[in-house]
């Protein structure tokens, strides 16, 4: 039971740190560059303000963790979420389906986890880049080669601001 509880603290820490970096990142990027970020219109996202219409799958078994990054990725930069997955099975037939540009992966999955589901990717979408977004990223980022269609290893624990910099250079 403590193990749980320790995991659930983890989870709860990480998606509040995320919002914080979140909020960070806008007021950095807006510093940067006044006017970069802005909502769209109504605060809904405009798909036409999309640098060449950019899409991204987001595959993540939390349901409150797809919330922030969807938020993020939509409130913070110009690109469409185009679909959320829950485990690998699902996100290999969202991303069949989609065609998105990119898929933002997590690594601890049911069903199929996040590197065999980019290795199967890698087979069907070659050129579609899959960015691992983990809390073991530290443990794994050696033993994770290009070779299994994992293109970048990211540590939720940094939060939200390096993700969404990793998805302005690879979608450039």
């Amino acid at each position: 039971m403590k193990d749980v509880r320790f995991s659930v603290y983890c989870i709860v820490q990480t998606g509040c740190r995320n919002v914080v970096t979140m909020l960070s990142c806008l007021q950095a990027a807006n510093d940067r560059a006044p006017g970069l970020v802005k909502p769209a219109k109504d605060g809904a996202h405009d798909p036409q303000e999309s640098p060449q219409g950019k899409t991204i799958l987001i595959v993540e078994d939390s349901q409150f963790e797809r919330t922030v990054i969807r938020a993020a990725v939509e409130g913070l930069t110009n690109f469409n979420v185009c679909g959320e997955a829950s485990d690998g099975v699902e996100a290999i037939q969202k991303a069949k389906e989609l065609r998105p540009d990119l898929v933002i992966m997590d690594l601890a999955m049911p069903l199929m986890n996040g590197v065999e589901a980019a290795t199967v990717l890698k087979n069907t979408m070659p050129k579609v880049p899959v960015v691992l977004f983990t809390l073991y990223a530290e443990q794994i980022r050696g033993a994770i080669s290009p070779a299994l269609g994992v293109t970048t290893i990211l540590s939720k624990a940094d939060g939200l601001a390096p993700l969404l910099e990793c998805l302005e250079k690879l979608l450039a």
